[in-house]
């Protein structure tokens, strides 16, 4: 009569150290993959959200120019030597290339 309890308790145990692998592998996941990316994520929307006339940006394609009028979705660029404009959507800006040319 002892002896079905303390198997119950080994079985149960056993399997928690079948999980605990798995456990461990998905938390470095999260903190070296998902978490870093979050992370890129806020701060990239947070510089959209802070774009103001005159900034200088840089764009997905390449494209370096000046930020001359903004709409909700979208922004206008003026782009040298010939001063092209060109309409750009907010989330094809990868930096502002002001912050690194002041630092």
């Amino acid at each position: 009569m002892t002896v079905a309890p303390l198997l119950a308790l080994q079985v149960g145990g056993s399997s928690l150290l079948t999980f605990a692998p798995l456990i461990f592998i998905f938390a470095i996941f999260y903190f070296l993959l998902i978490m870093p990316q979050q992370r890129r994520q806020k701060k990239w929307q947070q510089m959209l959200g802070e774009l103001k006339t005159g900034d200088k940006v840089v764009t997905t394609g390449g494209l370096r120019g000046t930020i001359v009028a903004l709409k909700d979705d979208a922004l206008h660029l003026r782009v040298p030597p010939d001063n092209l404009r060109l309409e750009v959507t907010r989330a094809s800006i990868v930096s502002v290339a002001g912050d690194e040319a002041t630092k």
